[in-house]
């Protein structure tokens, strides 16, 4: 309470469920919507303390939800995806604390609004099997820098798990391993960078509470919803909450 107000802490909890809510309905998008709502009213840095517990809980949950044996598969077959995404999550991390809030304002939103144009433009792009090799460390060192200065990987995965055609049924899965990886890498960057420390901590573990019931909601009522809609819907918000970010670092 001694970093934000009632008001301010009520607010970040019902972000976060709905964040919760949203990664049990379609299995990713819980970091870009507490980054995006959190740091529309508080320190950037502060916003991105607050998300590193949460997505380590969501993301484990999500990884043992699918199995050991799945998860081990997904694993050794975007092995190369997983290390250079895991090390740049922790390189790219300490550069967060050398950023003013304008900037960071920019670097957290306009990933947010290219993203979130790209999936509701429906551009699609197809990776060839004989170039998953090299593309995998190019993606990985793209979706590892932004997981390391915003907490978020999880749009460039998905845009990339598309591209090179892995069956849907499979994709969950190798999100979660993905996810799961990269947050304790998360975890382990900012402990190192100062953004975890004992003064945000509390309130980051906080904020486990309602990122786990929202997931459990969301898993209950995944097959009730339609998942398209629903995407597309979260999309939108996502749009207009990066727009947002922008608009804060340019002014």
């Amino acid at each position: 309470m001694e970093l934000m107000s009632l008001g301010a802490f009520a607010l970040a909890v019902a972000i976060t469920f709905f964040g919760g809510f949203v990664k049990g309905v379609v299995g990713f998008a819980l970091p870009l919507i507490m980054i995006s709502g959190l740091s529309t009213f508080l320190d950037p840095q502060l916003a991105l303390a607050g998300i590193i517990l949460p997505i380590v809980a969501a993301n484990v949950t999500q990884t043992l939800r699918a199995g050991v044996g799945p998860a081990v598969a997904a694993a050794r077959q975007f092995w190369r995806y997983l290390i250079v995404v895991c090390v740049m999550i922790l390189l790219a991390a300490q550069l967060v604390t050398s950023l003013s809030p304008q900037v960071f304002s920019l670097v957290l939103g306009i990933p947010v609004v290219v993203l979130s144009v790209i999936q509701l433009a429906g551009v699609s792009f197809h990776i060839a099997q004989r170039h998953r090799w090299w593309t995998e460390w190019i993606a990985g060192l793209i979706s590892g820098a932004m997981g390391g200065l915003t907490g978020n990987w999880g749009s460039t995965t998905v845009l990339y798990l598309l591209a090179t055609d892995v069956p849907r049924a499979q994709q969950g899965v190798v999100q979660g391993v993905i996810y799961g990886l990269g947050s304790f890498m998360l975890l382990v960057a900012h402990l190192k960078s100062g953004i975890l420390n004992l003064d945000t901590a509390p309130f980051s573990a906080a904020l486990l509470i309602p990122s786990m019931l929202g997931m459990w909601v969301g898993f209950a009522v995944q097959d009730r919803l339609p998942a398209v809609a629903f995407k597309r819907a979260i999309l939108i918000v996502l749009l207009v909450a990066g727009a947002n970010l922008i608009r804060k670092g340019l002014v």
